[in-house]
């Protein structure tokens, strides 16, 4: 027996090919995607249809909303309850929808939690009166019903929208290769373009925008993207839309009233309050949410003091927090010819209007082929009357009174029919009068039906007095303010910071932390084991640390953000990435327009900008070219070129003093000049420069090191070794020569 005779061999690429487009199809046509012509999505456009078929109309008692629920998936949409009842909630969600469709009792969300509803079990609910635009022409020959999933029962294909919805409460949804962002808008406003483009089918895009002048969400956030901005999105179909909180200011303090769409108070309650944590807010003292049910949105901001720009503040907190948001528009939509296509707003308009014609036409159509029909019946009727007493005597004496009634006056099978089935009572003169009476109305309703039907200049009228009558009933004002202002700038890291005292600290094995003030004595400080103390700077948290490793190289970061002295800090490794074999040698903290003096020990140095330190990347910069075997010495801060003093000293006990001013001022580093003379033989032999000072001229002091002993040298003990760069210097005292290190103390 063959047990393949009855089975199709494919490759299986090709058969996982089809079948993902089978599937990426269904979730494009059938899911993800609104219909231009009604707005809706297969999911929404059946929980809409299954309300109206259990009667929940607006002026109705609401029914659980299991019961809805039960019927679209038990009858037409055969998927998860969940994810049916969470597309019922969105669409009964005022602050989700411009414009919602049902009218939900109970815990239906809130703006903090939109996913907080209750279980569909607890809830109520119907459709709102604007649904009925919706509904309203549905039994009106105007759409296709097509079988259910098991063939048992009729759906609509679609429902026969009088407005335009797509536009109207928007839409998101990720298909497969595509997605779709629609916002809302006015319903005022798109009506007024609807009916602009039925008096002037040319008109542009551009003269579109005069009505539809923006989206409008459902908060009364602003829309500040620039109008020339909106144009474009609504020209091409794709952009962007940045909508900005609304804020007043009230005793000093900020309250926030309004939050663009989707975002809820508590939200922003917790990015500020995690920026506060992360003390990256040192203006704002405090935050209280005090938001009810009578102030759905109310953020109160307690600047620290009244010094405080609170414009300046809520600018920085635009930029940084989702008080301004940018939401993605995509006007991706299943159009007429059942494609999906990215449109703009002509389009969209134009398609939605043909939709409408057609809607309206098939309406008409339908109701002109009822009028017919009942002026058929009453044309039989009216014979009926005219020859009674003969219609009487067929029916009582024939044995087929159909047959002969039709025989006789010449009447159709349903004109027939429809005399069988009157009754007696009917047959009064008074009947009579009021069938001539209807036929007349019914006739020249017809009249006025043929006329509209054979006229596209009376069918516009007809859609734009609809139009104008349903934005009448349920238009109301735009709620999203359209104000242009520039997208907000987040402040300077260093404004945000609290300006104080601070002490940078760097161990010998290259490990960083920073103490609160300057008076810290860093050498004892306690250090991991075998570490030890190597450089210490003073500074402020505003300015920027700059580190230089063995090789010359300059790496910086924020002294805010090194860690606390309290524990041993981190590794400077992690921050930055050192060449092979180099180490830390020293570091640097000061404003970027300060002077320092930078040098090695093999006596060369220079004079630069401390911005000239600050490098942006994890590499760092070469800042110091050094000679092999040199090592960089700490660097020395300049205060005032011209007056101030170098003070360098050896390890052989030359010391030498000299204007800062015979120093060359480099911008991009270098070796630079020579400071002391340092032979090459004693090169040789080990001497190197300690260390370097400035002192201000005529009071500045410095301190020597030696081993255990130390010697204070005043501006007149220091005059004694004044010479030209580059000399050799003088020669310390005896005891003394061995110097280690020098420090300004004066």
């Amino acid at each position: 027996m063959n047990l393949q005779a009855n089975h199709e061999q494919i490759p299986l690429k090709d058969y996982a090919e089809r079948a993902y487009l089978d599937y990426s199809m269904y979730v494009v046509l059938d899911r993800a995607l609104p219909f231009v012509g009604d707005g809706l999505k297969p999911v929404q456009r059946r929980i809409v249809y299954a309300m109206s078929e259990l009667g929940l109309d607006a002026a109705s008692k609401p029914k659980k909303s299991a019961r809805t629920v039960g019927d679209v998936i038990g009858k037409f949409h055969p998927h998860g309850d969940s994810a049916c009842y969470e597309a019922m909630v969105l669409m009964a969600q005022p602050f989700s929808y411009r414009y919602p469709l049902i009218d939900g009792q109970g815990n239906f969300g809130s703006t903090d939690d939109p996913k907080s509803f209750a279980a569909m079990r607890y809830t109520e609910s119907k459709l709102t009166p604007i649904a009925e635009l919706l509904l309203e022409e549905l039994g009106q020959g105007t759409v296709d019903f097509v079988p259910n999933f098991d063939g048992t029962l009729k759906e609509p294909s679609w429902l026969p929208a009088r407005i335009p919805h797509v536009l109207l409460n928007g839409s998101t949804g990720i298909a497969v290769g595509m997605a779709t962002d629609i916002p809302p808008h006015n319903l005022r406003e798109v009506t007024s373009a609807c009916i602009r483009l039925l008096d002037d089918p040319e008109a542009s895009i551009a003269d579109l925008c005069e009505h539809v002048r923006g989206p409008d969400f459902p908060t009364a956030a602003e829309i500040i993207t620039p109008a020339n901005e909106l144009a474009a999105l609504y020209a091409t179909g794709n952009g962007s839309v940045r909508c900005r909180a609304i804020y007043v200011k009230e005793d000093g303090n900020v309250v926030i009233t309004a939050l663009p769409h989707q975002v809820s108070p508590s939200k922003i309650a917790e990015q500020i309050a995690t920026q506060m944590r992360a003390k990256k807010l040192p203006m704002l003292e405090d935050i209280r949410d005090e938001s009810d049910h009578e102030n759905p949105v109310r953020l109160v901001l307690f600047p620290r003091s009244n010094r405080v720009d609170l414009d300046e503040m809520m600018t920085h907190l635009f930029a940084t927090t989702d008080l301004e948001k940018s939401y993605r528009v995509n006007l991706n939509m299943i159009g007429l010819d059942g494609k999906p296509q990215v449109k703009n707003l002509k389009q969209i308009l134009s398609e939605w209007l043909r939709f409408r014609a057609d809607t309206v036409t098939r309406r008409l159509q339908h109701r002109l082929a009822k009028v017919e029909r009942r002026l058929h019946l009453l044309e039989g009727l009216r014979v009926a009357y005219l020859n009674l007493d003969e219609v009487i005597r067929i029916i009582r004496t024939e044995d087929d009174p159909k047959s002969a009634l039709i025989a006789r006056f010449k009447l159709s099978e349903e004109q027939a029919d429809y005399i069988l089935e009157t009754r007696l009572r009917q047959l009064a003169r008074l009947e009579e009068m009021k069938i001539n009476e209807e036929r007349d109305q019914l006739e020249e309703e017809r009249a006025r039906i043929n006329v509209i039907l054979g006229s596209k200049a009376r069918l516009k009228t007809l859609i734009k007095d609809e139009l104008k009558a349903d934005a009448k009933k349920y238009g109301d004002e735009r709620r999203s303010p359209l104000v242009e202002r520039a997208a907000a700038q987040a402040l300077d890291e260093t404004a945000l910071v609290a300006s104080e005292p601070v002490t940078v600290v760097l161990s010998s094995k290259g490990w960083v932390r920073s103490a609160k003030g300057h008076d810290v004595v860093a050498r004892d400080l306690s250090y991991r084991e075998g570490d030890s103390f190597l450089a210490s700077a003073q500074g402020r948290t505003t300015q920027q640390a700059a580190f230089i490793d063995s090789t010359g190289r300059s790496y910086s970061t924020p002294a805010h953000t090194l860690p606390s002295a309290r524990g041993n800090g981190e590794p400077l490794t992690g921050r930055f990435t050192l060449p092979a074999g180099a180490r830390f040698e020293t570091v640097a903290i000061a404003d970027a327009s300060a002077k320092l003096v930078l040098a090695s020990d093999f006596g060369y140095g220079f004079v630069t900008r401390f911005e000239a330190l600050i490098a942006n990347k994890k590499a760092g910069k070469q800042i110091l070219n050094l000679e092999d075997k040199a090592r960089v010495l700490a660097p020395a801060a300049v205060a005032d070129s011209a007056r101030d003093r170098i003070v360098v000293v050896t390890n052989a006990g030359h010391i030498l003093m000299f204007s800062v001013a015979d120093l060359p001022e480099l911008d991009k580093g270098g070796k630079g000049n020579k400071l002391i003379e340092i032979p090459k033989a004693k090169l040789a032999e080990g001497e190197r420069v300690s260390g370097i000072a400035v002192v201000a001229e005529g009071k500045g002091e410095v301190t020597l090191y030696a081993g255990q002993r130390k010697l204070i040298l005043k501006w007149n003990d220091l005059v004694e070794y004044g010479g030209a760069r580059a000399a050799r210097g003088g020669l310390l005292p005896r005891g003394l020569q061995r110097v280690e290190r020098i420090e300004t103390t004066g």
